[in-house]
């Protein structure tokens, strides 16, 4: 089996690595403080010497014109960085990506990039091929700042690391630059500039906030920004994600956040339960694994009042978040969650949080808090993360590969997913048996069976589709995840099925085998307890939402082995072009369902052509539409929107000579407000 061949291969590639290392001497950290740049630092600009005041001042931020000034200032100044944009923003401004590594490896960035690429990817490669790759390669590491923008200490902290990272010459740094390629990417331009506008217009510096900012931090989504990965419908999410699942690979999503707990300093994982049983069980290791050096870092600094586990509600079921989509990509995601902020604050006195714990190793006790005390713990844990990176960079880079190898493997024959329902339809079959003693044969005959194997794939005829233009988008938002989707170049057969031409498939046998299978199938969350037969944990975020379901997407879900005239879609698709059907001349009939028929309602109410909805719906060259169908009117206006609109929105148009017999809804225009208060609500969500 090429499990087991895979994993003697991958021990000694394994054991070979550097284990992990989770505390540092004392001497290490304040080397790590005391240590100064050779004269490169007296040629890179110093953020004190470009920034009205130094970033981490108390009363004081940066916008984001000016961290946009100051990257390209310092990028033509240091060989240890190149910036590159990687898109615009929702309200056109450039999302910077910072490229932090040795001169000798930002000299080789195409080849590192492809090395990432393939190893994630874990297509056509043996496991010793991917050894050698890993040997070679380097640790790719994204740390993303300010996607939440009144949280503002990552932005100003981020400014200070990479000027460190830049001119500090020390053995750690010297050392995680030659093994590591760090991407500092900039999740929330828009955000950083309205709130730092609106906090700096103060004149007097203790007046200072931006809890009277009259909205939210992006433009369409607030502050779910944050909950928009699986669909990448934001220009800064499908930017991100096309950096992370189709470009660069990174093995770790570093993503920070505020605030910590109260009456403590930082949220950093491990998480608590439940994890998702689709992503595979490395990634959580890995994950804990990481957050624990971070952690010991802190600790070994003298730094106390982080915390894990319990003492925050954030878990790693859902898909969406920036660092939860990560984990069904094979890649460690970490979330921080710190204190802090430009305006001074106390740490309470919370009685609990004063007795040290598993959760909680090191209390902090209270006192005052400044911005520069945040971007110290910052600086530690990003320090933390590039290090652990450094010294695991072939586990890290084997350990993608291997879970992309598992993923393929796992689609490529029958396998089975333990969920919450099997089990309890597992402890239902054993009350027959004796107290204590469950037959383990009950593993085969209630886990293992047949119907309940995982899908090899997912079949999509478009000709069954209700909504073809939303169901192509679905397909894009997977692929604009780094998923692959095929295309039927000719006709074919599956389990008896006859499918057309430009049917559509996805494969489970893929690298993101599990983000496939989280998109088509229903979630299955723990029912978690406070104790046997006590209330419910809440989940810290949605516990259902397959984007299939979502979507209204019609498909069959194949659990054996199928193959036929597919090629790989290599780019976004389109929708094909809809058509006027028929010659009649009264006007048109156009089904409701069509979530792309509201654009051109609205094209016509516009125009001043007359719409209607059809009470019963009609039958028109051989098609049942539904009640709501739309009646439109022939007028030379109607006419060539009708005719412009379908091939542009995909979708049919029935020119039929006379009205639809039954009643009809004339639509009128209507003016839309979009309700609001002031400062925005975070839970209304989109707009």
């Amino acid at each position: 089996m090429f499990r087991t061949t895979f994993a003697s291969r991958l021990c000694a590639a394994l054991l070979s690595s550097t284990a992990l290392t989770a505390a540092w001497p004392a001497s290490t950290a304040l080397a790590q403080v005391a240590a100064t740049a050779t004269p490169a630092s007296a040629v890179v600009t110093a953020p004190e010497r470009f920034f009205p005041q130094p970033p981490g001042t108390d009363y004081f931020l940066a916008d984001y014109d000016q961290y946009e000034r100051y990257l390209q200032r310092v990028a033509g100044e240091s060989d240890r960085m190149k910036l590159q944009s990687f898109g615009t923003s929702a309200e056109g401004r450039t999302q910077w990506m910072a490229i932090v590594s040795s001169p000798e490896n930002l000299a080789n960035l195409d080849r590192y990039r492809d090395i990432s690429r393939r190893l994630a990817r874990a297509e056509g490669l043996t496991a010793e091929q991917a050894a050698d790759l890993a040997r070679e390669g380097k640790a790719i590491v994204w740390i993303d700042a300010g996607l939440h923008a009144t949280e503002t200490v990552t932005t100003q902290g981020q400014i200070q690391i990479i000027h460190r990272l830049l001119t500090q010459n020390d053995a750690e740094t010297r050392r995680t630059l030659d093994d590591v390629i760090i991407l500092f990417g900039h999740a929330n331009p828009d955000g950083l500039q309205l709130v730092a506008d609106w906090y700096m217009r103060n004149p007097d510096p203790e007046k200072r906030e931006f809890d009277s900012i009259p909205r939210l931090y992006q433009k369409y989504v607030g502050h779910d920004n944050n909950r928009d990965s699986y669909m990448s419908l934001m220009p800064e999410t499908a930017n991100i994600n096309r950096v992370h699942y189709r470009e660069w690979f990174p093995q770790i999503v570093f993503n920070q956040h505020q605030t910590g707990p109260r009456g403590m300093v930082v949220f950093i994982p491990p998480f608590r339960d439940p994890f998702n049983y689709n992503f595979d069980p490395l990634v959580m290791t890995t994950t804990t694994e990481v957050g624990t050096v971070m952690h010991s870092r802190l600790i070994s600094e003298g730094k106390a009042g982080s915390g894990m586990d319990s003492v925050a509600p954030y878990s790693t079921w859902h898909n969406g978040m920036y660092r939860s989509a990560p984990y069904f990509h094979n890649m460690v995601g970490i979330l921080t969650e710190i204190i802090g902020g430009p305006t001074p604050e106390a740490i309470p006195l919370i009685p609990e949080t004063q007795l040290a714990r598993n959760d909680e190793p090191m209390p902090i006790s209270p006192r005052m808090w400044h911005l520069q005390d945040s971007i110290d713990y910052q600086w530690s844990m990003n320090r933390a993360v590039i290090d652990y990176a450094s010294r695991n960079r072939e586990r890290l880079l084997m350990g993608i590969y291997q879970m992309g190898a598992n993923s393929i493997e796992r689609g490529s024959e029958d396998s089975w997913t333990v969920t919450p329902q099997k089990i309890d339809a597992l402890k239902a079959a054993a009350t027959s048996t004796d107290r204590g003693a469950i037959d383990a044969g009950l593993f085969d005959t209630v886990l293992k069976t047949a119907e309940n194997r995982d899908p090899r794939g997912f079949i999509i005829n478009p000709a069954e589709q209700r909504d073809l233009p939303t169901t192509v988008a679905f397909l894009n938002a997977l692929m604009k995840s780094g998923v692959d989707v095929e295309v039927a170049s000719a006709p074919f057969t599956v389990n008896g099925k006859r499918y057309p031409q430009g049917t559509y498939v996805v494969k489970t046998a893929q690298a993101f085998r599990p983000h496939v299978l989280d998109m088509f199938e229903p979630q299955d969350h723990p029912h978690n307890t406070e104790y046997p037969g006590g209330p419910p944990k809440l989940p810290y975020d949605v516990a259902g939402y397959t984007l299939a379901y979502q979507m209204g997407v019609t498909f069959d879900r194949v659990l054996d082995g199928f193959d036929g005239p597919f090629r790989r879609a290599d780019d976004q698709l389109t929708t094909p072009p809809g058509a006027v059907i028929g010659s009649g001349r009264a006007g048109f009939v156009i089904p409701h369902e069509v979530n792309n028929s509201f654009i051109l309602t609205n094209r016509l109410l516009k125009a001043g052509a007359s719409v209607e909805w059809l009470e019963n719906g009609a039958r028109v060259s051989g098609a049942q539409l539904q009640p709501g169908a739309l009646w439109v009117p022939a007028s030379p206006e109607s006419t060539a929107a009708v005719r412009a609109a379908v091939g542009e929105l995909g979708f049919n148009a029935y020119a039929v000579d006379r009205k639809p017999a039954g009643g009809a809804i004339a639509l009128k225009p209507v003016r839309v407000g979009l309700v609001d208060r002031y400062g925005g609500v975070m839970s209304s969500g989109w707009t």
